[in-house]
């Protein structure tokens, strides 16, 4: 039973993680639509912020299983 918890914990996790990605993307096209010359800087920020994002869900992932793992 806690396996298919930890299962659907780490689904979730994953799940928004792309739903932030897809928003830091989209958010980013239409900032360098408004500026183009700033699309370094746009860039740069947007890859800092997929990865924290990233590095959350996959934070979330390892919580989520190790809750599942059996206790001795």
């Amino acid at each position: 039973m806690i396996y298919g918890i930890a299962a659907i914990g780490a689904g979730l996790a994953a799940i928004a993680a792309g739903i932030g990605i897809g928003q830091i993307g989209g958010k980013a096209m239409e900032a360098i639509a408004r500026q183009p010359e700033a699309v370094g800087d746009i860039r740069t920020s947007m890859i800092i912020a997929a990865a924290l994002v990233e590095g959350a869900a996959i934070f979330a992932i390892v919580v989520a299983l190790l809750q599942a793992a059996p206790t001795p």
